[in-house]
């Protein structure tokens, strides 16, 4: 891996595929603007061995499902690089709480107490957001700077992979995603959980079911999707 990710500990599946975007300028640019955002005392979220996080609790041969996310939380102790999940104790914010609010209309399961979706993770659900850090107070402003690039680049090799399913929720995942094939995955797509858009369509999307029914037709075991507490803290 390119030096200026010396610190960077990537699953090995993973880095078999992307270990070369390393090396690309814009990734060593990435890395750049990062430094000089923190020499510049900005406090960026989430902490650095925690921005591949996604792809180190989901190796590649391992995902059954791709969850797509925008940015990070930007709140003080929330993002930790997983999209829409927060660590164990941290409150749970209102878009999880309205996608525990489908999952218990869907599946019938209790509202957790815990927002931490690490367990999802373990078992193959990929918590891809499309940006990996963010500048703390300010949504959105570690865009353009070459995330979506990696992030891209991720979505490709996933999408070669023989079947499985997505869960697009919102406009810019669904564009984000654009490139999927749908003739071999699962294309699960509605407006975004946020308070603003919930109830225009995902409340009633039953994208879990949806999404263990297809896994099962194709001989995948299915999506535990209680959520555990972590064993890790």
């Amino acid at each position: 891996m390119n030096s200026k990710f010396k610190n960077i500990k990537l699953e090995k599946s993973w880095l078999k595929e992307l270990g070369l975007e390393f090396e690309l300028s814009y990734m060593q640019e990435l890395k750049l603007f990062l430094q000089s955002e923190k020499k510049r005392g900005k406090k960026i979220f989430p902490k650095g061995e925690d921005m591949f996080k996604a792809l180190n609790l989901t190796p590649l041969d391992k995902v059954k499902v791709v969850i797509l996310g925008q940015d990070p939380y930007h709140g003080a102790g929330q993002a930790h690089g997983l999209c829409f999940s927060v660590p164990e104790g941290v409150r749970i914010p209102p878009s999880l709480q309205n996608i525990f609010k489908e999952l218990q209309s869907d599946l019938g399961l209790s509202i957790p107490s815990s927002g931490c979706l690490e367990s999802w993770a373990e078992q193959g659900v990929l918590l891809l957001n499309s940006i990996l850090s963010v500048e703390k107070g300010l949504a959105n402003s570690h865009s353009s700077k070459g995330w979506e690039l990696f992030t891209d680049s991720v979505i490709s090799m996933v999408n070669e992979k023989k079947s499985i399913v997505f869960m697009l929720w919102g406009g810019y995942a669904a564009q984000k995603g654009k490139s999927i094939d749908s003739t071999r995955h699962l294309v699960l797509k509605s407006v975004h959980p946020s308070p603003l858009s919930a109830h225009r369509g995902f409340f009633g999307n039953r994208h879990f079911s949806k999404c263990n029914q297809f896994l099962e037709s194709k001989g995948i075991s299915p999506i535990d999707w209680k959520v555990y507490k972590s064993v890790n803290t």
